[in-house]
């Protein structure tokens, strides 16, 4: 099992373990040590799932998890000391898929990633204007047809429906869909553009849901019902 898993954790020497541990798993793991750090940072990357300290330094971690599941279903594990029933459940109320209270192993904690991954299949499906994006299985549908996407084609709709009216230039799309930093043409991101336009257009003719931002670059926006 792979994925992106942000650990938000103001102590180091923890986070660093468990960092450790996730990428001994297979899995591609951030820390942040900052509770006002924690959702730029999620718009801007999208991680597969997030372990969120309760107590952090500048924001909590329940106002973090409510601020991030208005705008996306990412998987939150929550991490706390303080053990009262409440703290649990109001967590969970907020959106939390699951809490850890300290200490802990770090074995458990991996344990518990890859269980609440499998629980929610492995990652996000996003579902807007008629799109489905399946993440675990590559997959995007439109109107029920399939859109036969590459994997970077895949990536690159993923990020722009999880973040819909929101203008990415060229560059910051690139870092999302090529994390090596491996070096591309800046006009490589237009050719996934017009690709995945075309895929578009071939099953829905019509829906224009990728719009060019002239200067700047590229949003999603969602077709309204009544359109």
């Amino acid at each position: 099992m792979t994925g992106k898993v942000l650990v938000v954790e103001d102590e180091q020497k923890l986070a660093e373990l468990l960092r450790d541990y996730l990428r001994q798993a297979g899995f591609d793991p951030f820390c942040l040590a900052h509770g006002g750090e924690v959702v730029p940072w999620v718009r801007e990357r999208m991680p597969d799932l997030i372990l969120l300290d309760l107590m952090l330094p500048g924001r909590d971690g329940l106002e973090i998890c409510k601020d991030i599941r208005t705008f996306s279903s990412v998987p939150i594990i929550m991490v706390t000391a303080r053990i009262e029933e409440i703290d649990r459940l109001l967590g969970l109320e907020l959106g939390a898929d699951d809490y850890i209270c300290k200490p802990y192993s770090p074995r458990e904690v991996v344990a518990r990633v890859k269980a609440v991954l499998r629980r929610t299949g492995g990652g996000q499906t996003l579902h807007s204007s008629g799109l489905v994006l399946d993440e675990p299985c590559l997959q995007a549908t439109l109107n029920g047809h399939d859109l036969e996407l590459t994997a970077v084609e895949f990536k690159l709709l993923q990020f722009l429906v999880a973040n819909p009216g929101r203008i990415y230039g060229r560059q910051q799309l690139m870092d999302r869909i090529y994390p090596d930093q491996r070096i591309v043409s800046d006009r490589t991101i237009d050719s996934h553009i017009k690709k995945l336009r075309r895929k578009i257009e071939e099953v829905s003719p019509g829906a224009d849901i990728i719009h060019s931002v002239y200067g700047v670059g590229y949003k999603f926006e969602a077709v309204q019902p009544d359109e």
